[in-house]
């Protein structure tokens, strides 16, 4: 009877072994699993809240249904996924420009409006120096609000696109107009590369992007649109490639569909994915257009995961999704896998607790995106510049309860090291990287700059910090040794009982602030100039947009919006100071404005921050606040104020009007009001 016993043991654990490697042959291999139809996608989802059971026959039924023939050419797909991978318009007459007049408007054949103004013929002038939009990475361009190639000036009012001729201030003048015609989605983003312009729009569940030939100024001739079903996140363009990301959650169809030049798609072999132990039911779309062949087909892949920030460098694509962790539950292979069955690998439930979700993406030859790996790092990132790429590793700033830190991971995300928490208790309001180092700003009642040293990415560490009253939300390089700060001024102020003893401390914001530090001594950090801008009412877009800076060493020249309000704000110890941020922000956006200018500076090592001068539009601030913003599902705008320069005329672009200004004295040359 033993014996009998002995032997059935024995059957059962050899099919529990049988069972174990059946699985994790049939298991897809690498961390994708190729979705090849919309009702796969339902399926998968509708999984997430089924039994293991039923999530073993959706796993194992795929393979089943297409017969074990094919069962490897699925693997193989899932493997090398995981593998791989200006011409002038103006001619010259005499020494000046002539303007001819004014060509026919109507609508192009795909549906823009087009209005057609006038134009100088060429001139033959050398090319000119002008200002680009301010990025975070060389030569990984971003799209804005306002862009110039030199020549003309694109941006956007309400759900116009307009080009402006720029390049003589005195002779400034609107050349044409793009307009969406019967549309109620609004342009959002402007990308100028190739001669084309791409004008980027969106609602709260779809992304459309239209790009146009600029060989004519006067009639841009559209080339190419496309929508993808989903939320518009962000853009890139990076060697001749057009990256669009939209993400948004699943909906009951149409998940794998998209337009293309008008016609619907439902690719037959969809680039679609689920990631390996992610059950998200939220859908993250990547949509490719090359812009050095205008008739290519556009190239969509998804990924059912969620993106609440994106660092892209010349070479990589990094999502992050900031969330929880923590009570998930194991998987098929934890179970009944080898290691499983024998107790070798022990299941562990972790508390919950805030984490960022690295998804790594390189960029492949034909102009897609090839997903490489992901990892899971306790904390959270506040924007873009919480992460930089350096010699293959990633380094990324997070924060949680217990304080800041600053983490390198490899090129397969393993991590290599990390600094010690730092300023306990207290926020993560900006964050920049610079060669080796890194830099890092919390804020409570008092302003910490923390330097670190890079050098060794095994054993990052913190060699220097700064207390200065007020805190930096954007840290903008001034060159590997001096870093500028844009934030606020804040006033500390303790209350104590008639014993003597602290019962409280507060801060309230007394003004808006930009500080020049050097930090040339990693160890000890100085700050070398401050400038104090308004009051407790002055904001400015730099604040929460990087894009909003107009800075360049070598002419000396920072400028930025400014904006003034009526209310005050005071926050106290233990109130969530970014919630407040948030509110605050909120708040001056429903506010009428006092003033909206742009404030230009000089900034040098030696004097500082010297104060030039405040361009004024005057249209904006004539008008009520909530007759000329205009909203969007994904974004709100007011109106705000874009500085840029061409040859030695700054310009700057409002929803309601462009200026041009000298750029040394800031004396009017000349002003248009958009229509």
């Amino acid at each position: 009877m033993k014996k009998k016993i002995m032997a059935l043991i024995a059957i059962l654990l050899v099919i529990i072994i049988i069972v174990a490697v059946s699985i994790n042959i049939l298991s897809p291999k690498g961390d994708l699993i190729a979705i090849k139809s919309e009702d796969e996608l339902q399926k998968i989802t509708d999984s997430y809240s089924s039994s293991g059971s039923e999530i073993a026959a959706f796993i194992i039924s795929p393979y089943l249904a297409t017969g074990f023939g094919d069962i490897f050419s699925n693997f193989s797909r899932g493997i090398e996924t995981d593998a791989t991978t200006n011409d002038s318009m103006y001619s010259s007459s005499g020494s000046g420009y002539t303007i001819p007049p004014a060509t026919s408007s109507g609508i192009d054949s795909k549906g823009s409006f087009i209005e057609s103004g006038k134009t100088p013929i060429t001139s033959s002038s050398a090319s000119s120096d002008y200002s680009t939009t301010n990025v975070q990475v060389e030569n990984v361009d971003e799209a804005d609000i306002v862009k110039t190639d030199g020549e003309y000036i694109y941006s956007l009012s309400n759900d116009t696109v307009y080009i402006t001729y720029a390049r003589d201030a005195k002779n400034m003048t609107i050349v044409s107009k793009i307009q969406e015609a019967g549309s109620n989605v609004y342009p959002e983003d402007l990308i100028i590369q190739n001669n084309k312009l791409i004008v980027i729009s969106g609602d709260y569940k779809a992304t459309f992007v239209k790009v146009f030939d600029l060989a004519d100024k006067v009639n841009p001739k559209r080339i190419k649109t496309f929508k993808i079903n989903k939320k518009y996140y962000t853009s890139r363009y990076i060697n001749g490639i057009l990256y669009v990301i939209s993400s948004g959650y699943l909906d009951d169809e149409e998940n794998l569909q998209y337009v293309e030049d008008g016609q619907n798609v439902n690719p037959e072999n969809p680039e679609a994915y689920k990631i390996k132990d992610i059950n998200s039911k939220y859908q993250t779309v990547i949509a490719s257009y090359n812009l050095n062949e205008v008739d290519s087909k556009i190239k969509v892949q998804s990924y059912l995961m969620d993106v609440e920030n994106a660092y892209i460098s010349e070479h990589n694509m990094y999502l992050i999704d900031n969330g929880y962790s923590g009570g998930s539950n194991p998987t098929l292979g934890d179970l009944y896998g080898i290691k499983g069955v024998f107790g070798l690998r022990d299941i562990e439930y972790e508390s919950r607790s805030t984490n960022s979700t690295i998804y790594k993406f390189n960029f492949k030859e034909d102009g897609t995106v090839g997903y490489q790996t992901k990892n899971t790092v306790e904390g959270r990132t506040i924007d873009q510049f919480s992460l930089d790429e350096k010699d293959g590793n990633l380094r990324i700033a997070l924060y949680t309860n217990d304080g800041s830190r600053v983490v390198v991971l490899d090129e397969n995300l393993k991590q290599l090291g990390e600094t010690m928490n730092l300023a306990e208790g207290e926020r993560m309001y900006s964050a920049r990287f610079m060669g080796d180092r890194a830099y890092l700003v919390t804020y409570k009642t008092i302003d910490p700059l923390f330097s670190i040293d890079l050098t060794d990415p095994r054993n990052p560490r913190v060699l220097g910090e700064l207390k200065i009253p007020g805190y930096s939300t954007y840290l903008q390089p001034y060159d590997e040794n001096y870093l500028i700060g844009f934030g606020f001024q804040t006033e500390e102020k303790v209350r104590r009982n008639s014993y003597g003893r602290v019962v409280s401390t507060s801060s309230s914001i007394t003004g808006m602030k930009m500080a020049l530090f050097d930090v040339s001594d990693i160890s000890n950090p100085k700050v070398l100039s401050e400038e104090v801008i308004g009051d407790s009412r002055t904001n400015s877009t730099i604040l929460e947009n990087h894009k909003a800076l107009l800075f360049d060493k070598e002419k000396n020249l920072l400028a930025i919006p400014i904006k003034n309000y009526t209310d005050d704000l005071s926050m106290v110890e233990n109130d969530d100071i970014s919630g407040l941020e948030t509110s605050y922000i909120n708040k001056l956006r429903n506010r009428s404005y006092n003033k909206i200018g742009y404030a230009v500076y000089n900034i040098d090592l030696t004097n500082g921050f010297k104060f030039k001068g405040l361009i004024t539009h005057d249209a904006i601030d004539e008008k009520n606040d909530t007759s000329y913003s205009y909203y969007t599902y994904s974004k709100s705008y007011t109106s705000d104020i874009r500085g840029l320069y061409i040859d030695n005329t700054l310009y700057t672009v409002s929803e309601e009007e462009i200026k041009a200004n000298d750029l040394e004295t800031l004396e009017e040359i000349k002003e248009i009001m958009f229509n």
